[in-house]
C-alpha cells in the first residue's frame, strides 16, 4: 500500500505540523512540534509531491528517503532540496516516530518580482541525486538555523512593502551559503572526486573506441553523470570546482582532438570523420572544429 502526500500549499503544511501560517506563500516549520508520526503499518511507502520548494534541516531518520531509485545519503545535520515538480519517498518502518528537524518551504509565487526568481534556476543542488545531499558542520547548522530565524522573524512582522524584498533576499543569502557549503564539500571530497574524474576519462576514451558515437551519437555530460551515478548538474559542477572548465568543453576538446588524429588518416573525408564522432550533421562538425580550431577540418589537413 502507497500513501500520497501532495505538498504545495503552505497553509495545509503548517495545520500538518502544527504551525502557524504567518505567511501564505513561506513557512519555517520545527518538525518537533508536529505530532506523532503514524502512517499505518499497512502503507509500505509514503510518497511526497512537491509543488513548493522544500529545503530539510533533518535531525533524525524517519525512514529510508528515496528520490528516483536512489536512497538519499543523509544523516543527523544534513541538508536535502525538493523544488517544484520533483517526487521524494519514505519507506515506512511501521512505526510511529517523531519529526525532528527544521524546514524551509515557500511557493513559486512568492518570488514573482523578485531579483531570487531570476537566479533560482542556478542553484542546481535543487536537482541533485540522492548521494549529493550537503552534509554540514556544526558551526555550518548553527549559521542556517540563524538564517531560518532571520526569515521566521520577518514572517511575524506586519506585511508591508518591504516585506517580499527582505524575505526572498534572505532566501537568496541562505541558498548562496548552501552553495559555499557545497563547494567546501567538493573540496573536502576531492580524493573521492579525483576518482570520478579518471572514471570519467577513461569513460570518455572508452566511448569513442567503441560504436557508441554511431548508435548513441555525441556524447553528452547528462550521459557519463548517469554511466557514474551522479546527476548532471553535480556532475558538471564538481568537474568546474575540479578543473575550472565546463564538462561540455572537456568533452568537446576530446572530440576535436580525435577529430584531428583521423584527418590525416588516408583518404578520408570530412563527413566520415563527422560520422565516426557522432554528429548527425557534417557541417555541424565543421562549424565546431572552425570554433575551436580556427580553421575547417581540410584547411587544418592543408596546414600540417
Amino acid at each position: 500500500m502507497e500513501i500520497l502526500y501532495p505538498i504545495n500549499n503552505i497553509s495545509k503544511y503548517n495545520a500538518d505540523n502544527n504551525h502557524k501560517t504567518l505567511h501564505p506563500l513561506i513557512s519555517v516549520i520545527d518538525f518537533s512540534k508536529a505530532d506523532l508520526r503514524n502512517w499505518g503499518s499497512d502503507a509500505k511507502t509514503v510518497k511526497f509531491q512537491y509543488g513548493l520548494y522544500c529545503i530539510y534541516l533533518k535531525d533524525v531518520k524517519c525512514g529510508d528517503i528515496r528520490y528516483g531509485q536512489d536512497y538519499y545519503d543523509y544523516q543527523a545535520g544534513t541538508l536535502v532540496f525538493f523544488s517544484p515538480g520533483q517526487v521524494s519517498e519514505i519507506e515506512n518502518l511501521g512505526v510511529p516516530y517523531q519529526p525532528k528537524g527544521y524546514g524551509l518551504v515557500f511557493h513559486p509565487d512568492l518570488l514573482h518580482g523578485t531579483v531570487l526568481a531570476r537566479t533560482i534556476s542556478d542553484y542546481n543542488f535543487f536537482s541533485y541525486k540522492t548521494n549529493e545531499a550537503l552534509h554540514i558542520s556544526d558551526n555550518e547548522r548553527q549559521l542556517v538555523l540563524d538564517l531560518f530565524a532571520k526569515i521566521e522573524f520577518e514572517l511575524k512582522q506586519p506585511i508591508d512593502k518591504h516585506s517580499k524584498k527582505l524575505i526572498s533576499a534572505n532566501i537568496e543569502l541562505f541558498l548562496d551559503y548552501c552553495q559555499r557549503f557545497y563547494d567546501r564539500q567538493f573540496i573536502t571530497r576531492e580524493r573521492v572526486n579525483k576518482g570520478i574524474l579518471a572514471k570519467f576519462e577513461e569513460l570518455l576514451s572508452d566511448y569513442f573506441h567503441s560504436e557508441k558515437p554511431q548508435t548513441i551519437g555525441l556524447p553528452s555530460v547528462a550521459y557519463f553523470a548517469e554511466q557514474l551515478h551522479l546527476s548532471a548538474n553535480y556532475f558538471g559542477d564538481l568537474f568546474k570546482k575540479e578543473t575550472g572548465q565546463s564538462a561540455k568543453e572537456y568533452i568537446q576538446e576530446k572530440i576535436i582532438d580525435i577529430a584531428k588524429d583521423k584527418a590525416f588518416e588516408k583518404g578520408k573525408t570530412v563527413n566520415q570523420i563527422a560520422y565516426e564522432l557522432g554528429f548527425k550533421y557534417p557541417q555541424h562538425f565543421t562549424r565546431l572544429f572552425k570554433q575551436r580550431v580556427g580553421c575547417t577540418p581540410n584547411e587544418y589537413k592543408n596546414l600540417n
